[in-house]
């Protein structure tokens, strides 16, 4: 290898955030103009870094004063735009700004006539950042009810079922409110498999679950939800809008990058360094600590076997995994997943690995993610700090902290979910 470890797997990490950055990627996508007005909306936390790719390709190609918009961010991950609006509210729980801000998108959008386009940016984050509770549900109520699925190890799709039947704006009724106008969406995708129903909750999308769906999640996990929600999901009034629904007639839906391509850009620098990328897969979902132990295998067994490859070479892997919440202390689920790793690996030489997400925030802490390498333990040890007592207590922030192994970059203002990649040396 040309690099150090720690330095190849930080270049993995780089290339395959800088393959998902929307200023390359978005333009190519872009529809005609209408006849009318093109309005831009959206949610995530790319949508500042997609509005203003919008507005340089606009500029180029269109009358730049036929184009407004108003789109909302995560804190943070702003950027100055000229004719689109950018909003910031809170990620995961959702704030009175995100509220603020999608009643405005709504109202924005139902003034749009058949000659009009409404051109939605859609990435990673948006079904916190719009959130228009339904009739009869707080914002209280809807921040109680996601806290307590962000803790309870629910997936994203699950998740994400429960809050398009609590709004008044996702699954589809977005698209709803902007009808008999064109609408088009671009999305960034940062959920396993990719559908659009998913990603932020599909806001310009088919919704093909239902009221009794988001009601068997939270029976699943034993969620008690507030009195106007478990009202809301009882009563089931009017469901979100299926397939058939004319609203969707002049609606189209375009994935501009996915975790897939992060994963391939990042098997590039493995290659060019001289390393076998091996993907596994762009899709892996589960606890983070029962994920670890996976790698860990599949590691053990190139070092001892030379399968499924000799070394050096690279497990790559996406997708998004969960914690269920016991302990009190901080760390994301990638950072969970590394100490997990390393805990599983016992030191096991040769092996390196980063983990992080791509949008530069685990969790809900101020880092990426986090690296190991073979004397991770030791070092910890050595600090008096106990690897398992940490993990126990979801502590796996403090503990790469104290090493210095937090993985920091700031907001990339791009999300396709996590990057891990576990590399094993000859």
């Amino acid at each position: 290898m040309r690099h150090t470890p720690s330095a190849l797997l930080r270049l993995m990490f780089d290339g395959a955030v800088a393959a998902a950055s929307p200023g390359q990627l978005l333009s190519a996508h872009l529809p005609l103009p209408p006849c009318g007005r093109t309005v831009v909306v959206g949610a995530g936390k790319a949508a500042a870094a997609m509005a203003s790719a919008v507005e340089q390709a606009w500029a180029n190609q269109n009358d730049q004063d036929a184009l407004t918009g108003l789109v909302i961010t995560r804190y943070g991950h702003a950027v100055r735009t000229e004719r689109i609006e950018v909003v910031e509210a809170a990620h995961p729980v959702p704030d009175q700004a995100g509220l603020d801000a999608a009643r405005r998108i709504r109202d924005l959008v139902r003034t749009l006539g058949p000659d009009d386009l409404m051109l939605c940016l859609v990435s990673g984050g948006g079904s916190a950042l719009l959130t228009l509770p339904a009739a009869g549900i707080t914002l209280d109520e809807k921040r109680a009810v996601t806290r307590q699925m962000l803790r309870c190890g629910a997936t994203i799709s699950e998740i994400n079922c429960v809050r398009k039947h609590l709004s008044a704006i996702k699954g589809g009724q977005l698209a709803k409110s902007a009808a008999p106008a064109e609408v088009v969406t671009l999305i960034i995708s940062d959920v396993p498999g990719d559908d659009p129903a998913v990603i932020a909750s599909g806001p310009t999308v088919a919704d093909p679950t239902t009221f009794a769906d988001a009601r068997a999640v939270l029976d699943k996990y034993n969620i008690e939800p507030p009195p106007g929600v478990g009202a809301h999901l009882l009563a089931a009034v009017e469901e979100t809008p299926k397939l058939a629904d004319p609203s969707f007639e002049r609606s189209s839906v375009r994935t501009i990058v996915t975790p897939q391509d992060a994963l391939d850009a990042a098997a590039t620098v493995a290659e060019e360094a001289g390393v076998r990328p091996l993907i596994l897969s762009d899709s892996v979902e589960g606890e983070s600590r029962e994920v670890a132990l996976a790698h860990a295998a599949i590691a053990r067994d190139i070092l001892r076997r030379g399968q499924p490859a000799e070394p050096p070479c690279v497990i790559l892997s996406g997708g998004e995994t969960t914690v269920t919440i016991r302990g009190r202390g901080r760390g994301g689920p990638n950072a969970e997943f590394l100490l997990a790793l390393a805990l599983a690996l016992g030191g096991e030489p040769g092996v390196h690995a980063i983990a992080c997400d791509t949008d530069g925030i685990d969790g809900t802490e101020d880092n990426a993610g986090a690296v190991i390498s073979p004397d991770t333990l030791v070092r910890g040890l050595s600090r008096g700090i106990n690897a398992r007592d940490c993990l126990s207590n979801n502590d796996a922030y403090s503990y790469f902290e104290e090493l210095g192994d937090l993985v920091v970059t700031g907001p990339t203002r791009t999300n396709v979910n996590d990057f891990r990649a576990v590399l094993v040396e000859n």
